[in-house]
């Protein structure tokens, strides 16, 4: 990635995730067909595709899964053992460490408020939100993370949206391409929540030069 926003190959996986949040069909569909072409690497589209189920349900995601397919072809090999569900204290453990790299010193404080609102909510967070789908060493994390921050932006999840400004930040990205991802996201936003959007990340990376340390 550059200081000046993202890499065209991973916009587009940005772009890609925004539509399906937002079901503009023809804008993913764009993307796609971009994608295909020859403008990002087939195998980090569909790890893009399998982790939107994490905030937009397998509805969403197996509907942009179906139009990859139609313009892609049949799937890879899955490759992962991490895949097989035998592999859960795995899973637990990488997730640990990618969901800490994203909360940063918040690591702590959020596996205590989920596991308060519900114990299981939290096993699932770790073990198959950042450990099963986040963790996959297929695309990077702070890719992954721009990708959030699109379908955050576009569905409105404001809490959500919060903490993967941050995260994107704490995974290695600039506050160019976190801005670029967040843009792309409100594309398709009404005004006023697109003003709340901006806002919200201007407080962040205001707060985020506080919490330098935090970023690996």
């Amino acid at each position: 990635m550059t200081e000046n926003g993202i890499e065209s190959g991973w916009r587009l996986l940005v772009e890609m995730s925004a539509a399906l949040a937002a079901r503009d069909d023809p804008g993913l569909d764009s993307a796609l067909r971009r994608a295909n072409d020859g403008g990002a690497r087939p195998v980090e589209v569909e790890e893009a595709l399998l982790q939107s189920y994490l905030f937009l349900g397998y509805p969403a995601s197996l509907t942009g899964i179906a139009r990859w397919r139609e313009i892609a072809g049949p799937p890879p090999a899955e490759s992962d053992d991490l895949a097989i569900p035998e592999r859960l204290a795995a899973w637990t453990e990488r997730g640990a460490r990618v969901c800490e790299l994203v909360y940063g010193r918040a690591y702590e404080k959020l596996r205590r408020n989920i596991a308060r609102a519900h114990p299981a909510m939290d096993r699932w967070m770790v073990a198959e939100g950042y450990g099963k789908v986040l963790g996959r060493p297929e695309l990077p994390l702070r890719v992954r993370e721009l990708c959030n921050v699109a379908i955050l932006a576009a569905t409105g999840w404001e809490p959500q949206l919060h903490s993967h400004l941050r995260g994107a930040l704490h995974a290695g990205a600039t506050s160019a391409e976190v801005e670029e991802a967040l843009e792309i996201g409100l594309r398709s936003v009404a005004a006023k929540e697109a003003t709340r959007a901006r806002d919200l990340w201007n407080r962040v990376r205001s707060a985020h030069g506080e919490e330098a340390h935090d970023v690996r």
